[in-house]
């Protein structure tokens, strides 16, 4: 994934405020976290697996000495992040030299531009690229031009696509895998519960993925706190799974998910998408007090001097879903049911006279007796 650029992507202090967004990222978090925060976005960050980089991880000291004793005819180059992190952990070890001998005398293939970056950053010439920057594609060409009896290294990016693999191994190619770095359990899988609370309450706007193994740890924490159904339906609905590609998006479209995401597989573009995304979700309505707009959980009333309230969770889900009425009475049953944690009708009035302080304006929303309510 790329820098950011605020050029590039577009830049208000206040674009994203009153949004709340979920960050299930390990690497480069701080990175992504910032542009939202920067863009006024509260941010709720919980990796849902951390990254074991090289130095810690002895088997690839072992994998990068078969490398070099084996002389591969082709080296995949899959991310720049990981073979970076490989040639310095070979040059820790004192296999740098070596490792680079036998890489220029190999026919070296990357994923996509990041990584070929990383290979002539390295005094290295790659001689092909897959199609689009996927595994898969790159697997594609290597098969194209042939593999059968020849040695193939493969850089490993974390998660391991065995479908891949087996390809190669199953066309001739005598395989070799190097990881520069593997996906460990999350840092705090307490900071992951909080997450999945939150996105089963709806008190998120957006949950963005920048990997298919965080996406999937992520399906797979919520199916062991009981938690999975909740979650899918909250995604499908009223909170946005934005992932940064095709790649991280498959484990979520596997559950029935339809994931947004750019078509430029980089960090700016993913944030370009979520300010975009939650931009059209912005509400508007006409209430007898003036004009209105719900941005997550901040409203703006017409001709309020300051930049406009902010809700609870619960107070903002209240004025979405009266807003979505379109001036249409909301039964309370109606409401409790979307609601959670209000169960009875002492709750709900407790949460409808919350909302009305917060606005400070009578008239906005109206008691419809025996009925419910509507936006007045």
């Amino acid at each position: 994934m790329g820098n950011l650029s605020s050029a590039q992507i577009g830049y208000s202090s206040d674009q994203l405020a009153g949004f709340t967004i979920g960050v299930t990222a390990d690497r480069r978090s701080d990175d992504l976290i910032a542009a939202l925060v920067r863009r006024g976005a509260e941010v709720l960050h919980a990796p849902t697996l951390r990254i074991v980089p090289a130095g810690e991880d002895d088997r690839l000291i072992a994998d990068t000495h078969a490398v070099i004793e084996a002389r591969p005819d082709i080296v995949l180059a899959t991310t720049s992040y990981g073979f970076n992190g490989w040639m310095d952990a070979a040059d820790a070890a004192g296999l740098g030299p070596h490792l680079l001998e036998v890489l220029a005398g190999a026919r070296i293939l990357v994923r996509g531009p990041k990584a070929r970056g990383a290979v002539r950053a390295a005094g290295l010439s790659e001689q092909g690229s897959g199609a689009e920057e996927t595994t898969a594609s790159l697997v594609d060409l290597v098969l194209d031009r042939g593999v059968d009896q020849q040695t193939v290294a493969m850089q490993l990016h974390g998660y391991v696509d065995q479908d891949q693999l087996d390809r190669l191994t199953e066309a001739g190619a005598r395989l070799l895998t190097v990881a520069p770095y593997r996906w460990a359990d999350p840092p705090d899988p307490r900071q992951v519960d909080r997450l999945i609370e939150a996105i089963v309450g709806r008190q998120l706007d957006v949950v963005t993925f920048t990997s298919a193994p965080a996406a999937e740890a992520l399906l797979q924490a919520a199916e062991r706190a009981d938690q999975l159904s909740g979650l899918l339906a909250a995604l499908a609905g009223d909170v946005l799974p934005i992932a940064v590609g095709t790649v991280t998006a498959a484990p979520l479209r596997r559950v029935g998910l339809n994931p947004v995401h750019p078509d430029r597989f980089r960090l700016g573009a993913l944030v370009r998408t979520v300010c975009e995304q939650l931009e059209a979700r912005v509400l508007h309505a006409c209430t007898a007090v003036g004009s209105i707009e719900l941005r997550g959980r901040r409203v703006v009333i017409a001709g309020a001097a300051d930049h406009g309230v902010l809700l609870s969770p619960t107070g903002a889900m209240i004025l979405k879903i009266l807003i979505n009425a379109e001036g249409g009475v909301v039964s309370k049953e109606r409401l409790r049911e979307l609601l959670p944690g209000v169960s009875d009708d002492h709750g709900l009035e407790v949460a409808i006279g919350r909302l009305r302080g917060s606005l400070g304006v009578s008239g906005m929303i109206t008691t419809v007796v025996r009925r419910g309510y509507r936006l007045g």
